[in-house]
Formats: C-alpha cells, structure tokens, sequence
C-alpha cells in the first residue's frame, strides 16, 4: 500500500486531501508560551487574529523526527511504503526530519522521503501526479522519476504588498523594510531550485504583478502549463490574477489557493504568487 504525506508548507485544494488520500503532518507555532498545530487548533483567520492583536509575529517550525514517526505510525500499517514529499530542504528542516523518522522506522515501513525543492502548491502537485501514477501501475522508480522532473521544472513567484511581516519575523532588518515602505517598493522573488532569492523591487503594486507576468512568460512563453494561483488574505485579488493568467498563457490547468501559515508568516497579507510548471 502506497502512503503519501506532505507538510502544513504545502498548499492543496481540501478535496486533493480526500480524493488523492494525502496526508499533511502540521507546521508548530508558537505563540508565546503556548504551541498550536497548525490547521489542528489555528486557523489561517485565528492566526492573523493574533498577529493583528499581539504586533508579533509567531515562530513556526517543522515537526520534529518524534512527529514524524507517531504521524507515521497513525496513517500507514506496517509493511506499507510511505512517499514522504516535502518543502525544500533549503529554507527548512521538515525534510531532515522525516529522514531520522525514516531510519527509525527502518523494517517496519519504507518510508522514502522526497525533497520538492519548491513550496506552496507545487508540493501539492507533486502528491497529486504521484497518487495519479501509482493508481495508473506506475512502480515507484517511474514515479520517483517524475517527481525529479518536476523539481527541476516548477517555478515559484511571488510579490509581497508589505516588508512588515518579513521585517517582524527577522527576513529583513527594520530599517530595510521603513525604507521600502517609504518608497513603496514592491519586492518579486522566486523560488528555485530550492532557493528563495528576491530578483528585483518595483515601485507599485501594479508594476509588481506586471513584473510577475513578465517573469513566468520569459520561462514558458506559450508552453501548455499547469498553474497555481497564490494570495494571502486577498481573494479579490488573487482572483484578478487569476483571469489574467487565463488570457496571458496557455492554461491546462489552473488551481487559486491561499498560501499556508508558514508562509503568511513571513510574507504577509496582500501576497500574490504563481507556480506554473509546463503540461507533460
């Protein structure tokens, strides 16, 4: 029996979870002296309800090798082989975590685990595509196989609207985020390869998400590609750039989610992103 688990860095329409069978082990955060799970007890609405009320910014971190293997334990039957995908290695320790469980759990269950290399939903696509071969009689070689292909090939963008929550969580220095605030620079990054770099800064917000379009179009031009449209706390927004994406690529197919806990925390409200990777 083939197990997938991913991680609360992972963004996945709720109905993947059932229709799929994915099972999403929960980031920690802690609020002062008290630890919640996410999705368990806090809610993305119940956490920025205490950002809002505290002006503090929570610390979240991975599930440790322990939660790991009681989540392990829970979800799987002894002999079962569990395909363990997670947020990249680079900016979290979620994967080295599930390597000790791994080890531990040796001979009671074959868990392999699977470094994206990206966040967000191209985790979730990940879980999605390696359910959907395992029900077509792929072996999991094939699969393994497919999935080092997507991380080579999954690109994740985004623009914040705000520095705030970067500058309460300690992503940048307090004089940094004033600064921008007070040019209204709006940051584009990327996520690849693993690795979050911020490409440029523009002055609008408008400019921000036209550099967004621009960027993805550079690598995909009019290659058929799946696509996840991300926001944070601005649906509205999320939607219109939905509709754009419609009508500036070749859409096979395209999902709007908001972006987990563990990446409001430290992009904040009024986040746009895209992960688009081409249609095999």
């Amino acid at each position: 029996m083939l197990r997938i688990v991913t991680d609360g860095a992972a963004d996945l329409p709720e109905s993947w979870l059932k229709d799929f069978d994915i099972q999403q082990i929960p980031v920690n955060i802690q609020f002062g002296e008290k630890t919640y799970l996410q999705y368990v007890d806090l809610s993305n609405d119940g956490f920025f309800q205490m950002v809002e009320e505290t002006r503090k910014i929570p610390k979240t971190s991975q599930p440790t090798p322990y939660q790991f293997v009681e989540f392990y334990k829970k979800h799987a039957e002894p002999g079962d082989t569990i395909l363990s995908i997670h947020v990249t290695s680079k900016l979290s320790g979620t994967y080295a975590s599930s390597v000790s469980a791994a080890k531990e759990l040796e001979g009671t269950y074959n868990v392999i685990p699977f470094d994206s290399a990206t966040g967000s939903i191209g985790i979730g696509y990940m879980c999605r595509e390696a359910r959907l071969m395992e029900r077509q009689g792929k072996s999991m070689e094939q699969i393994l196989a497919r999935l080092e292909q997507l991380r080579g090939q999954c690109r994740l963008l985004f623009t914040l609207d705000t520095l705030e929550f970067a500058r309460m969580s300690g992503r940048v220095g307090a004089l940094t985020a004033t600064l921008a605030a007070l040019i209204n620079l709006k940051p584009v990054g990327m996520l690849k390869d693993g690795v979050l770099e911020i490409t440029e800064k523009v002055r609008t917000r408008k400019a921000s998400i036209d550099r967004l379009i621009g960027l993805a179009k550079e690598e995909f031009a009019n290659k058929p590609v799946f696509v996840g449209v991300l926001y944070i706390r601005d649906q509205a927004a999320g939607s219109e750039l939905q509709e754009r994406v419609k009508k500036e690529f070749n859409v096979k197919e395209l999902e709007q989610i908001e972006m987990s806990i563990s990446l409001a925390a430290n992009f904040g409200p009024g986040t746009l992103g895209l992960l688009i990777y081409p249609a095999e």
